[in-house]
C-alpha cells in the first residue's frame, strides 16, 4: 500500500503560505519525511467564481508546482490529482509530463480526468460537449508521442505533420498513465490505455454536481474493482499491474483529534484485499503548520505501524 497527498489548496481563502515555493517545498519535504509515497495538486486553470462561491477551491498549475517539488524530494512520485486532459493540447500534455519525468529521474504519474465544470471549459475555449471525444483522442497521442520520431497524426482541431518531440521518457519506463472517473466509461479506458484507474469518493449531492456515479470504500468500490478486474482479464492484461488509487473513510479524519488510527488500519487491510494499491489522504487546509502536524501524525500512526516500523 502507498499514500499520495493533494497540496491542501481546499479553503478560501487560503492561507498565503501555501501558494508560495517555501510552503509548497515544506509540505512536499514533510510528506516524504513522514513516509507518503505521492504529491500531487489539482488542475483549475480557470474557475468560475459561481463554482468557487459553491464550496470550489483555488488552485495553482500542476506541472509546474510539482517542479518544485521534484527539486526539493527525492522519492515522491508526482502524481497530479487531476490533469483535465481535454483542456490542453496532447502534445502540450506530452511534452510538460516528459519534462517532469526527465528532471524527477522518472518519478512522473500522469494522472488524467475528464473534467466536468462547463465555464472552465469556456473560459479556455473547449466545447464541454466534445470533451469524452477529445479525452479518447488524447489518449491515443500521448504514447504516440512519446514513442514515436517523424509522427503524423490528425485530431479534431490540430493536424501533426512529421513530428518529433525530444528529450522523451525511455521506452522501457513510460510515464504511468492513470485515468480517473468512477464510471464504467472510466475502467474501460483503464484497460485500453491505462495503468491506473484513480476514482474518487462522491456520495449524494456530490456525485450529482459532477456528473458521475456515486462511489464509497464499500460495496461501490469493491462492484467497480470487480468489473475493472473482468475486463482487464478479458482483454488478457494482469490485474496485478494496475494501480487503483481511493481514499479510506475508517477511522475518521486524519486531521480531527478522533482519528482512530486502528480502526484506519483495519481500513486499509479491506481495500488493499480489494486491490487498491494507493490511498489518497486529506490534508487541513488551515495552514502549512497545521498540514505538516497531521502529515507527521499519520506517518508515526499509520504508515510506520503498517510498514513495520512501530
Amino acid at each position: 500500500m502507498r499514500f499520495t497527498v493533494t497540496h491542501p489548496l481546499v479553503r478560501r481563502p487560503y492561507h498565503p503560505e501555501m501558494v508560495t515555493g517555501a510552503g509548497v517545498v515544506a509540505l512536499a519535504g514533510a510528506a516524504e519525511a513522514a513516509g507518503f509515497d505521492g504529491y500531487g495538486f489539482t488542475d483549475h486553470p480557470a474557475p468560475t467564481q459561481r463554482w468557487l462561491d459553491q464550496g470550489g477551491h483555488d488552485a495553482l498549475d500542476p506541472f509546474v508546482a510539482l517542479g518544485f517539488v521534484a527539486a526539493a524530494t527525492t522519492t515522491l512520485r508526482l502524481v497530479p490529482n487531476i490533469v483535465v486532459l481535454p483542456y490542453r493540447n496532447p502534445f502540450v500534455v506530452a511534452k510538460a509530463a516528459a519534462t517532469l519525468d526527465a528532471l524527477s529521474g522518472g518519478r512522473f504519474t500522469l494522472a488524467v480526468g475528464v473534467g466536468y465544470l462547463e465555464g472552465e471549459y469556456a473560459a479556455l475555449g473547449v466545447d464541454h460537449a466534445e470533451r469524452a471525444a477529445l479525452f479518447d483522442e488524447s489518449l491515443e497521442v500521448l504514447r504516440a508521442v512519446w514513442t514515436t520520431d517523424d509522427l503524423t497524426v490528425r485530431g479534431r482541431h490540430f493536424s501533426a505533420e512529421g513530428v518529433t518531440v525530444q528529450p522523451r521518457p525511455s521506452a522501457a519506463a513510460l510515464p504511468p498513465i492513470w485515468i480517473g472517473g468512477n464510471g464504467g466509461a472510466a475502467r474501460r479506458r483503464v484497460v485500453s490505455h491505462g495503468d491506473g484507474w484513480c476514482p474518487f469518493p462522491a456520495r449524494g449531492g456530490l456525485a450529482r454536481a459532477v456528473g458521475t456515479v456515486p462511489l464509497d470504500d464499500g460495496d461501490r468500490l469493491a462492484q467497480g474493482i470487480a468489473d475493472l478486474h473482468a475486463r482487464l482479464e478479458e482483454a488478457g492484461r494482469d490485474p496485478a499491474t494496475v494501480d487503483i488509487s481511493f481514499s479510506c473513510s475508517a477511522g475518521g479524519d486524519p486531521a480531527s483529534e478522533g482519528f482512530d488510527a486502528e480502526a484506519h488500519l483495519e481500513g486499509l487491510a479491506r481495500l488493499a484485499d480489494l486491490g487498491v494499491t494507493w490511498v489518497q489522504v486529506g490534508l487541513p487546509g488551515d495552514s502549512p503548520g497545521r498540514a505538516i502536524e497531521v502529515l507527521g501524525r499519520y506517518g508515526d500512526t499509520v504508515i510506520g505501524p503498517l510498514r513495520g516500523g512501530g
